[in-house]
This record gives structure tokens, C-alpha cells and sequence, in this order.
């Protein structure tokens, strides 16, 4: 606990602040993929519109306007992009509160996904920029950051809802938390943009043909796609698995928020101890022990029968996978050096293919079953045992 105080303190201001934009993008995340029972039941949602919601407005940011605003971050003001892309956080969060209907949370979600660009990815691309020697190191803080995000949006949603508030008061409060993130982001001094051999400002078609000429950079496909099927393991799993425990386990609404946030608890514990860990292992060492040990474990999980051997397996499974995002996402930093918002480009060109992953997983659940649907993860192990470089 002190070597962690410690941690804190020798953190600077700014620093602290981008990760609480990440902690609250997480906070109201973890939030929404535990309620998802309950809001199914509020709105009367299928799978397959489940599927949709976590599909279709990723696909529209991805294609229409984080491209944009990814090269936008290293050439123009990044300050405006991340104010800007704050203040319509919190408009998009306060419209999930008051969506009544499937439309108006479609919605509300399509205009949250390009705000969380602007707002936390352009962020997090200014931490990747604070030291571009530790890009591991500071995607682990990022990473820990988020997770504890997750694992006290879980708790506070189900308290918001035990007490008669619900999953409408919780994103109020997330409303309110964002507004005053934001003003106190607007007195922090942001990185000036990328500069030209003359010394002006980098016009946005030279930013944008930098981006793509990375492309044919091995390395960045490499960790492009690594990311993108990873995410079957992390932020896919997460959002099916209280529907998975209800619906297949055959727990309660509230039993499956527990089931959530033993995994979100004991992942947050992974992430803390992965800052230490990376100091003394190298990161692509652990990714590969960790695919392998991932595909026994959450084989097991699946076929394991009864509530408890699932919340225990799937406890250990959140802490193993920890440091999966923040080791492949500080590697893709590394092979762009000088290019972080246009690492959000590259990720969004990428991620039109991966945005399908939850629309597919409600379509296969629709018709073959959730059981056969939470299979897809397994996928994210084998592709990192394949694809992660031998040296």
C-alpha cells in the first residue's frame, strides 16, 4: 500500500487527471455492461438488439469520425478535441438516463462512442506522449486506472439499483462527475501539436498520409490485429457475461452483477500488481503465458457445472487476462513513435472489423444459444499464441 501511495504521489497533476477521464470512461462502462439485465427487462430488448447496440455505434465512430479526429489530435488542438469530446460525454450519458425506448438508447449510445474518442482515447493518447520510452509501463497505469473504473461502476450501479435508483440515477451521477472532470481539464496546459520541417504545424494531409504509410509497417498490423481479437477476451466477455450467468447459469439479475464484479474485482488486482510485474518481465513473455493459461481456464469455465466453480474460474480468468490490452496497446504506441493520435486512426480502421464481434456473438446466441455464442473468447487466446513474436 505505500509503494502504491508513493506511485500516486510522484504522479503530476495532468497525468492524474487523464487517468480519472479514463477511470470514469471505465466507471460508466463497468456500469452498463452489469445492468444489462436489468435494462433488457426495463426496454424489452432481444439479443440480437443487444448485439446491435454494441455493434452499430462503434461501426459509425469507426468509419465517420474517429478516423478523423485521430489525426486531428497530432496535427490540430488536442485541447479542444478533449474538452469538446467531454462535453458531449456528458450529454450522451445523461440521454442513456433518460432513454425510454430501444431507439432513444441507440441513440444515446452513437453519439457516446465518437465523444469517447475524443474525450478518452485523444487522452489517452497525451499519456502515451508524456514518456515515449514507458509506453508498457503507462498503459499498465491506464489499464489499472480503467479497471478500477469497471469494479466501482459495478458496485455503485448496484447500489444506485438496490436502493430503488437505478440504472438511470447511476448515469445522472456520471452526468454530473464528467462536468466537473472537464473543468478542471480546462486549465491544464496539452501537448502543442505535430510540427512540419519548417517548424509550422503539420497540415492534416500530411498527418493523414503518416498514418497510412504505418500501414505497411509489419509490426503495427501485427498489434493492430492482436488488439482487435483480444478484445473477444476482454470488453465482448464483459458485456455478455451478466446475461450468461442469468440466462444460462439460471442466477438472478442481482447474483449476476456478483458474478461481474468478482471479474472486474479480481482483474483490478491483476492490473495493480502488472505495474511491478513489467518491470522485471518482459511484456510479450507474460502475453504469451497468458494466452496459453487462458484457453485451459476458460475452457474450463464453460464446462464447469454449478454457480460456484463458475464465480471461481471466472475470478482467476479476469486476473490472468489483465495486462492483454495495455502490453499489445504500449507495443503499437512503440511502433509508431511520434504518431499517437493517429494510433487512434490505425485502431479505428481496424476495429471496423471487430465491431461485428458482439453483433455476431447476439446472433449466434439468438440462435443456438447463449452457451454456444460464449465461446468466441477462446478465439482471442489462439490468436495471440499465434501471433505474438517469437523474439
Amino acid at each position: 500500500m505505500n509503494r502504491f501511495l508513493t506511485a500516486v504521489r510522484r504522479l503530476s497533476p495532468f497525468i492524474f487527471v487523464l487517468l480519472v477521464v479514463e477511470f470514469l470512461d471505465e466507471f460508466a462502462g463497468g456500469a452498463r455492461e452489469a445492468s444489462w439485465p436489468i435494462i433488457r427487462s426495463d426496454l424489452n430488448l432481444s439479443y440480437e438488439q443487444i448485439g446491435l447496440l454494441l455493434t452499430l455505434p462503434s461501426l459509425l465512430a469507426n468509419i465517420f469520425f474517429e478516423p478523423v479526429l485521430g489525426i486531428l489530435g497530432d496535427v490540430w488542438k488536442r485541447r479542444v478535441l478533449i474538452l469538446g469530446g467531454g462535453v458531449f460525454f456528458a450529454l450522451s450519458t445523461l440521454l442513456v438516463a433518460t432513454s425510454q425506448s430501444y431507439v432513444a438508447l441507440l441513440l444515446a449510445f452513437i453519439l457516446f462512442y465518437p465523444a469517447s474518442g475524443a474525450f478518452v482515447s485523444l487522452s489517452q493518447s497525451t499519456l502515451m506522449d508524456m514518456d515515449v520510452s514507458r509506453h508498457e509501463h503507462n498503459m499498465a497505469r491506464w489499464t489499472f486506472a480503467g479497471s478500477l473504473g469497471i469494479v466501482f461502476g459495478a458496485l455503485v450501479v448496484g447500489a444506485f439499483i438496490s436502493v430503488g435508483a437505478g440504472w438511470r440515477g447511476f448515469y445522472v451521477l456520471v452526468t454530473v462527475l464528467t462536468i466537473i472532470v472537464v473543468f478542471i481539464m480546462r486549465r491544464m496546459v496539452f501537448p502543442k501539436p505535430l510540427m512540419d520541417e519548417d517548424g509550422e504545424p503539420m497540415s492534416f494531409r500530411v498527418g493523414l498520409r503518416k498514418a497510412f504509410a504505418a500501414l505497411r509497417q509489419r509490426e503495427v498490423v501485427r498489434w493492430s490485429v492482436l488488439l482487435e481479437f483480444s478484445d473477444l477476451m476482454l470488453d465482448i466477455l464483459h458485456g455478455y457475461l451478466a446475461l450468461y450467468f442469468v440466462d444460462v447459469v439460471g442466477v438472478s439479475e442481482e447474483e449476476a452483477v456478483l458474478a461481474v464484479a468478482i471479474w472486474t474485482g479480481v482483474g483490478l488486482l491483476g492490473d495493480f500488481l502488472l505495474i511491478p510485474l513489467l518491470e522485471r518481465v518482459r511484456g510479450i513473455t507474460y502475453l504469451r503465458f497468458s494466452a496459453a493459461l487462458e484457453f485451459v481456464l476458460y475452457s474450463a469455465f464453460l464446462l464447469a457445472p454449478g454457480v460456484t466453480p463458475k464465480l471461481i474460474l471466472i475470478g482467476v480468468i479476469g486476473f490472468f487476462n489483465s495486462g492483454w490490452y495495455s502490453i499489445l496497446k504500449g507495443n503499437l504506441y512503440s511502433a509508431m513513435p511520434g504518431q499517437s493520435g493517429a494510433v487512434m486512426t490505425l485502431g479505428n480502421l481496424f476495429g471496423l472489423a471487430s465491431s461485428f464481434f458482439p453483433l455476431i456473438v447476439g446472433m449466434v446466441a439468438a440462435r443456438f444459444g447463449l452457451s454456444t455464442a460464449m465461446v468466441f473468447p477462446l478465439i482471442a487466446c489462439v490468436a495471440l499464441m499465434i501471433g505474438l513474436p517469437r523474439r
